[in-house]
């Protein structure tokens, strides 16, 4: 049997991970664990921080964008659920979860975990994030293929989406060449 490179508890006892990861053949991944030897990847990064959780969760927001490699692994992690989802999750410290409303094309799969694509987390951020960080964004953009017309064609498209404001104000300081 292939093991996933990314160990979660519902593919090992924490028993054998720990084992593991003690003779030096995984390391701590976002409390799951990685093969020595693969290379990290958004694939990855997803798995680990959703592998073990319910897969009507989305990986949003700071979440998304360590997904993506744009960003440091945040201190809390932020999921969404569609308003169909009907998820009942207990309260978890240090987790965020946001019903969220999402177009097709606004989710990808990684691994089979849902993620917010670059463009979506993108937008994201630009409306609802205080400390807007313009390295992440930028990053993101990268990751993306996008630029400045991308992100305003999306945004614009987008009816009864709060702060568009404060997002075109953001996008434009950012990814203005």
């Amino acid at each position: 049997m292939r093991l996933s490179p990314v160990l979660v508890d519902a593919d090992l006892s924490p028993v054998e991970l720990q084992a593991a990861r003690l003779d030096g053949e995984v390391y701590d991944l976002a409390g799951a664990y990685c093969l020595v030897g693969e290379l990290e990847e958004p694939r990855h990064r997803a798995r680990a921080v959703l592998g073990a959780r319910s897969p009507r969760l989305i990986a949003e927001l700071g979440t998304a964008a360590w997904i993506w490699g744009a960003a440091e692994q945040p201190d809390r992690l932020e999921f969404a659920v569609t308003p169909d989802a009907r998820a009942r999750l207990s309260p978890v410290h240090q987790i965020a979860v946001r019903e969220i409303v999402y177009d097709a094309d606004d989710l990808t799969s990684l691994d089979g975990c849902r993620v917010t694509t670059p463009l979506r987390t993108i937008l994201d951020l630009a409306r609802c994030v205080d400390r807007f960080d313009l390295t992440t964004v930028t990053r993101l953009a990268a990751v993306g293929r996008l630029d400045l017309a991308d992100c305003l064609a999306s945004l614009e498209r987008r009816a009864g989406i709060p702060l568009k404001v404060r997002a075109r104000a953001n996008l434009r300081r950012v990814l203005t060449p």
